[in-house]
């Protein structure tokens, strides 16, 4: 039985799963939301919130910590730089989980889990989205009835057919 035995341990040893919370919890950071499984979503959450409270604090040992849990000194900077000043007035709750619905392949119920300021998850999705190309329309066609030729454009009778009665010069 496993009484009061907190977490859950998603069918992976320790240091997989401690891999797992680190990856997703600075794929988080990083993107401002990521696209997971409801379950992996709530197991990250708690680890998600404690790293952004780190980036609150802002001192050295905070960052030192977080850095022993993110792995990655890239994610601890954006945290600590962009991520942190955005809830300096928040007391917690920094995240939420949207449910998606089914996955289409095994049924698996998939969540975004994204951090509640709106302007930040904005920002990070369209520094991602590519901008669209344009698509050069074709002009409109010229209706059926051509306009008149103007008297510049009227070539002369004599021109014309001394240009239809003279042959081709064939190249040697």
């Amino acid at each position: 039985m496993r009484h009061a035995r907190t977490g859950k341990k998603l069918g992976r040893d320790s240091a997989h799963r401690k891999a797992l919370y680190s990856n997703l919890a600075g794929a988080l950071i990083e993107h401002g939301r990521i696209k997971t499984t409801v379950t992996k979503a709530k197991a990250v959450r708690p680890l998600a919130e404690q790293m952004i409270t780190l980036g609150r604090r802002g001192d050295l040992h905070a960052r030192r910590q977080a850095t022993a849990v993110l792995r990655s000194r890239d994610v601890v900077h954006k945290l600590f730089a962009e991520v942190a000043p955005l809830f300096k007035d928040r007391p917690g709750g920094y995240t939420r989980i949207v449910k998606l619905g089914p996955r289409p392949g095994d049924s698996a119920e998939m969540a975004y889990l994204e951090l509640v300021d709106e302007e930040y998850v904005a920002k990070e999705r369209e520094a991602r989205t590519p901008e669209p190309v344009a698509v050069a329309e074709p002009e409109p066609e010229a209706p059926d009835e051509a306009p008149e030729p103007t008297a510049e454009e009227v070539p002369d009778a004599e021109s014309v057919s001394d240009t239809a009665d003279s042959e081709p010069v064939e190249g040697s």
